[in-house]
């Protein structure tokens, strides 16, 4: 099964629009998801980031943070990738991506062999991470 991490940005375009800010390949690994074709890992510092950006009214939803993460999550598609120390010591090799939050979100998807699903381009330019847009 094809398998991918997402970036923040690239879960909120999906999930409230509008998705045709996403790429094609990225929208068309989203859509696999929702399918049942392919898994999706949200790292546990991108829900954190979304849940913040709703708080402070940046993102808009129809509903809550609770709800729309438990309906996102409620999938078998969508998996939450928790933070722990081997990503952590993954992300010491990636100072090359300045923010904090980028660094650990690039290297969950390294430690999981997993292409990061983003149009960040400072991480785009780090040879060890692949992504997907």
């Amino acid at each position: 099964m094809t398998r991918a991490v997402t970036d923040t940005h690239a879960l909120i375009w999906y999930s409230a629009g509008p998705p045709r800010k996403l790429g094609r390949n990225a929208r068309g690994m989203f859509e696999r998801a929702q399918r049942g074709g392919a898994v999706i890992y949200v790292p546990v510092l991108v829900l954190v980031e979304i849940a913040e950006a709703m708080r402070r009214g940046v993102v808009r939803a129809d509903e809550s943070f609770t709800r729309w993460s438990a309906r996102l999550l409620a999938s078998r598609h969508f998996i939450v990738a928790d933070l722990s120390a081997a990503i952590v010591r993954e992300a010491e090799g990636l100072y090359a991506i300045p923010e904090r939050g980028d660094r650990l979100i690039a290297a969950t998807a390294a430690h999981l062999e997993c292409p990061l699903i983003t149009t960040d381009p400072v991480i785009a330019r780090v040879p060890t991470i692949r992504t997907l847009w």
